[in-house]
């Protein structure tokens, strides 16, 4: 885990519903994007207005390494984290849990890299900003 920027707002408790805007990238697939907001993208991704994701911290609504590292981001901060594949999407129903690219492309890349039985590192790589605290 690395700040890429400190935040100066408060932290989520657990309850508490946030909103974070995050890019992911694999690493083993030549570190593809399958994310990304209002970045410079390859011909198939389609366009920069998707929502922002959001959840409700301790809901188990997103993989275990993304909840653990907003739970100790400050509001307004960025941090990246390299999520190896136990700490990743579940083996069995990787469409379960979150966050999910929002467009064909990006869903594509992912699914490839998960559902792969071969040699590719299934390890990814994801920039997340808290941007909103929602108090439960």
């Amino acid at each position: 885990m690395q700040d890429l920027r400190l935040g100066d707002g408060p932290t989520p408790k657990i309850g508490d519903t946030v909103v974070v805007d995050w890019d992911g990238y694999t690493i083993g697939y030549y570190g593809r994007i399958f994310e990304a907001r209002n970045k410079t993208k390859g011909g198939s991704f389609e366009g920069d207005d998707k929502d922002f994701f959001k959840f409700t911290i301790g809901s188990q609504q997103v993989i275990p390494a993304f909840e653990e590292a907003i739970s100790g981001m400050a509001l307004g901060g960025i941090r990246r984290i390299i999520v190896p594949p136990e700490l990743g999407y579940p083996e069995n129903d990787f469409n379960k849990s979150g966050p999910r690219p929002t467009t064909f492309s990006g869903q594509r890349a992912l699914d490839f890299v998960l559902r792969n039985q071969g040699l590719i590192d299934k390890t990814l790589l994801f920039d997340i900003e808290l941007l909103k605290i929602i108090p439960n």
